[in-house]
């Protein structure tokens, strides 16, 4: 499948590789909105609590098995890791939920994640959107929420 890519793809989606919460350590403090608050309405366009849900369903069956990332999941917990995205994406969009998971730095300190697993994990989140009908105007404006978060997860430079 050819996915098209934008300018943020390769800069953003390793925010959801691995949160903490979903590897059972402890959970940390709140992390507070974005700095870019969200586009106006990319909450009800990503289908709002129970369409981010189903995008993160079909995201992490993705990353668990794609053979470039699925290895840096073998200690996850696959359903505590959805809610957590669900929680992280729903709060970033605009939405009513509340993250409590750790800061993306402390969540991906230990993960030696080069920017090649960092790209593969960008490329797994375009399928599933893409797969979920998100229209690609509405990927653009989640991915460029999530791009200022790539330095904090790219640990292996």
């Amino acid at each position: 499948m050819n996915i098209p890519h934008s300018p943020w793809v390769l800069a953003a989606a390793l925010l959801l590789a691995l949160p903490t919460a979903a590897q059972q350590a402890p959970a940390a403090t709140p992390v507070p909105r974005a700095a870019v608050p969200a586009p106006s309405g990319l909450y009800q366009a990503l289908g709002e609590k129970p369409g981010i849900a189903r995008l993160m369903d079909d995201f992490v069956g993705r990353a668990f098995k794609d053979p470039r990332i699925g290895n840096h999941f073998k200690d996850t917990n696959p359903q505590a890791l959805k809610e957590s995205l669900t929680d992280q994406i729903c709060q970033l969009s605009g939405g009513p939920c509340q993250y409590e998971g750790a800061d993306m730095k402390s969540a991906h300190a230990d993960m030696d994640i080069t920017k090649g697993h960092f790209n593969a994990l960008v490329e797994v989140l375009q399928a599933a959107m893409h797969a979920q009908g998100i229209p690609f105007a509405q990927q653009n404006r989640l991915l460029a929420l999530l791009a200022p978060m790539h330095r904090d997860i790219i640990t292996q430079r």
